[in-house]
């Protein structure tokens, strides 16, 4: 990308009198972020706000740059959103060879969060981001503080990609797909699949989207991803384990017009993996980040600043009360299966 100015103007801004292009959309992203390295990977993380920290994973097509209203939004709630890029995506490192299935991403964030000196923190998942932020959520339940789940598999042996993604997944058909993957066809896809108000996010926003994919590798890396999917029966009890009777409150909001992870179908498991009395959703479709922000940081906020769920406590039968819609009661810790305990 080019670093070249406009002469008088603010760098990443558009020349006054014509919109922002992808070059100036580009350019604004990495300025409001900063690069770091964890395991020996070059990522790049986007952080706004003071106060309790909410850390975003993203999933495919995605990378930080998703969520960059979210985090304002987060910023201006008194929460300190932060988001960072997986390996093989946006502006991190795609290192040949890279353990990129669900296992490996979920390490990288282990020792990203290290890195970056979070303690404990509010965790926020989405599409794939969901499977690697369970990885981190296992590893480390001690240091979750809530979870919200947003448009993403828990059971993931029922997991099919929807027919946009599904020739990624296959060696020389995938090659061919994301080289045809032009500028118009990914506008008209995500118009189609992943942004309900088109009006909310710009042209050059989504060539940004599509730059971050392809650079600087021409998708290798995020072939890769699609081709190292772990839908195994281990697995989907490793995530039910870290989103079902744990020791943090559990919400899930929903784009209700997602048509790759429907409501009905996604969202529903999510729901009962969870134990949640309903799916919290706002309008959208997969990408409800872009069109729903205010939205999504409100709920995010509300279970991250509101006052504690009242559940009963360990071992006490819960009341007649309703539970609070959307948020499931966590688990005493000392109830939990330990690694090595069976």
């Amino acid at each position: 990308m080019s670093r070249l100015q406009h002469a008088g103007r603010r760098p990443g801004t558009a020349a006054p009198g014509r919109p922002a292009s992808r070059a100036d959309v580009l350019e604004a992203h990495q300025r409001a972020g900063r690069h770091f390295e964890a395991a020996g990977v070059r990522s790049f993380v986007r952080e706004q706000g003071t106060g309790p920290a909410v850390l975003c994973i993203h999933g495919m097509i995605g990378s930080s740059f998703l969520y960059r209203k979210v985090l304002a939004e987060l910023a201006a709630r008194g929460l300190r959103g932060m988001a960072f890029d997986l390996p093989g995506l946006g502006l991190a490192d795609r290192p040949a060879g890279y353990d990129y299935s669900w296992t490996g991403l979920g390490r990288f964030c282990a020792a990203a969060v290290d890195e970056l000196g979070l303690g404990r923190f509010h965790l926020v998942v989405h599409d794939i981001g969901g499977p690697v932020g369970f990885e981190l959520a296992a590893a480390m339940p001690q240091r979750i503080v809530s979870l919200t789940m947003l448009n993403t598999t828990v059971d993931v042996t029922g997991f099919s990609s929807p027919w946009s993604m599904e020739p990624f997944r296959h060696r020389g058909v995938g090659e061919l797909w994301m080289k045809t993957l032009n500028r118009p066809a990914f506008r008209l896809l995500m118009g189609l699949q992943g942004i309900g108000d088109r009006s909310a996010v710009s042209d050059a926003e989504l060539d940004a989207y599509l730059m971050l994919i392809k650079r600087p590798d021409q998708g290798r890396a995020f072939l890769q991803i699609m081709r190292s999917t772990e839908r195994t029966p281990a697995k989907q009890a490793l995530y039910r384990a870290a989103v079902g009777g744990v020791p943090y409150p559990v919400q899930a909001i929903w784009g209700a017009d997602d048509p790759t992870m429907t409501l009905a179908v996604y969202g529903e498991k999510a729901r009962a993996a969870a134990g949640l009395a309903a799916v919290d959703t706002v309008p959208g479709k997969h990408f409800p980040q872009e069109d729903q922000a205010p939205a999504i940081a409100r709920k995010i906020a509300r279970l991250a600043l509101g006052p504690a769920p009242s559940f009963p406590a360990p071992g006490v039968p819960a009341g007649p009360g309703p539970r609070r819609a959307g948020v499931s009661p966590p688990r005493s810790r000392n109830n939990m299966t330990q690694e090595g305990d069976t």
